[in-house]
């Protein structure tokens, strides 16, 4: 188990953990630049309401693109089921 520090919107954290540091290092900076974005477009001073503003928009963010590879994988299985078709027929054909 590891030990990561890492600051978000000016404040420090340990983040013990068994992922890589890099990586934890990475999530931290994305937390910390939402947060700041956040807190640029709303006037907000509040770091609780910052930080919940903050996961409702990386909360929007995972809903979007799991709805989205819902549709691609629905998309993908039926052009695979297509093809599956396709094969069944030229080999009925041929038989």
């Amino acid at each position: 188990m590891s030990i990561t520090r890492v600051e978000i919107f000016g404040q420090s954290y340990q983040i013990r953990g068994e992922l890589d540091e890099a990586y934890v290092a990475d999530l931290a900076r994305q937390v910390d630049a939402k947060m700041r974005a956040v807190a640029e477009a709303t006037g907000l001073v509040d770091t609780q309401r910052i930080a919940v503003l903050a996961a409702l928009a990386f909360a929007d963010e995972l809903l979007t693109l799991r709805q989205r590879q819902q549709q691609l994988e629905g998309e993908l299985r039926d052009r695979a089921e297509r093809c599956i078709n396709l094969v069944d027929r030229a080999l009925e054909k041929s038989a």
